[in-house]
């Protein structure tokens, strides 16, 4: 079957095209043939060998992928890896049902990046209602979806940051109160500014570095800031005991992995997303559907920021 495959790891350069054997699928796992493959920030990392969890060569990237089962049945599907291919295998208790109103894109931009947003402000972030939120990168996948479900779980303030003029307009489209450039350079005051001049209660972050700083310096007494990422491959200033309480603040980290396996972290969150998006009353922002060989080009806008919304491999073009 056609597929990307790595023999190597690197950036974007080391994406290959292959023809590799087909999976099969272990006792309790469904054989998925994709019509879609989703590509997250994550992949990047996990094609540099610089994730969380540690690479494997050779491999073929990707974590989520949507298609059907030979059952007939439609899915979307987390996968450890394997995702940019024709065929994939993920565990049963991965793969959610996708409505017919929903479309593949939508399904795929729901798996990692709407679980992640409504873990974010449900699970580790503790939203309250009235309370103002922060969302970085504010119109890639995980952050304009976080954005709208901030609004939904009863925000009082979102401010968004987003580094073109174009993405602030579309974080507040979303439902944005403010919408503010993502420099680190003032960008803690530029936050209390956007709150009416208090400082703010929750901050999701993904930058890492001065960004996490200015972040972490803009907290109100009781704010939270949920670390899910590092794109800017930069180690934030290190974490003093004494500062956060001084200031009464809290720093946590989110990992998707660790809500898989649970259902009120996994399953039932999914279904509630496909459910709103069935209904019109949350909208991913995709960012458009290439060819499974363009892998590297896709990798490549997407370090670059010269993305928006989901991105999606077609492993049937």
């Amino acid at each position: 079957m056609k597929a990307i495959q790595i023999t190597e790891f690197g950036g974007p350069e080391v994406l290959r095209p292959a023809e590799v054997p087909e999976p099969v699928p272990q006792p309790g796992q469904l054989l998925v043939d994709v019509d879609g493959a989703g590509v997250n920030y994550a992949d990047t990392h996990a094609v540099e060998d610089s994730y969380l969890s540690r690479s494997s060569l050779p491999m073929i990237p990707g974590g989520e992928v949507v298609g059907r089962t030979p059952d007939g049945r439609r899915v979307v599907a987390l996968t450890a890896t394997g995702g940019y291919a024709e065929r994939a295998c993920a565990w049963e208790p991965m793969a959610t049902d996708v409505p017919d109103e929903v479309s593949d894109a939508a399904a795929l931009a729901l798996v990692v990046q709407g679980l992640t947003a409504w873990n974010l402000l449900r699970t580790s972030a503790r939203i309250a209602p009235g309370e103002s939120v922060v969302v970085h990168a504010a119109a890639g996948g995980t952050g304009s979806l976080a954005v709208q479900l901030a609004r939904r779980f009863g925000a009082g303030r979102v401010i968004a940051t987003a580094s073109t003029k174009e993405k602030r307009e579309l974080a507040l489209s979303l439902g944005a109160d403010e919408a503010i450039d993502a420099e680190a350079e003032g960008l803690k005051d530029r936050l209390v500014e956007a709150n009416g001049g208090k400082k703010v209660d929750i901050v999701l972050e993904m930058t890492g570095g001065p960004v996490f700083d200015a972040s972490l310096a803009a907290l109100a007494p009781f704010g939270r800031l949920v670390t899910y990422g590092m794109a800017s491959r930069q180690e934030p200033s290190p974490l003093a005991a004494a500062k956060l309480m001084g200031h009464s603040t809290s720093v946590v980290g989110f990992w998707l992995m660790h809500a898989l396996g649970r259902p009120d972290l996994h399953a039932e969150p999914m279904r509630e997303l496909l459910q709103l998006v069935a209904t019109g009353e949350l909208t991913p922002q995709l960012g458009g559907t290439y060819p499974l060989n363009e892998a590297r080009t896709v990798h490549e806008a997407l370090r670059a920021r010269r993305t928006t919304g989901k991105l999606v491999l077609d492993p049937k073009s």
